[in-house]
């Protein structure tokens, strides 16, 4: 069998340009829920927004989940921590 040159292209490139995410979709957000609002300080007392933070077993979302920084992450689970202990959230259901 003999092969022709328009036989040896490139076959991978079969959807050229088609997987492309469209240009009106909305970019991340470079800063976390905290950083957005400016807050210093994350109120143990406040159990809407932490609960927004735990899974419905309990558990504290990760960074990547929850969108947090490194250090408003450490601020949310030590308020989720002592709003625990104090008894305004689950440990776990």
């Amino acid at each position: 069998m003999v092969r022709k040159e328009g036989d040896f292209k490139n076959k991978s490139r079969k959807n050229d340009g088609k997987n492309r995410k469209p240009a009106t979709q909305p970019r991340e957000q470079n800063q976390c829920r905290f950083c957005r609002a400016q807050t210093k300080h994350i109120d143990y007392k406040d159990v809407d927004v932490l609960s927004k933070l735990l899974t419905h077993r309990g558990k504290i979302f990760s960074r990547k989940r929850s969108g947090n920084c490194a250090t408003c992450q450490r601020k949310a689970q030590n308020a989720i921590k002592l709003a625990r202990f104090m008894g305004l959230l689950p440990f776990s259901n």
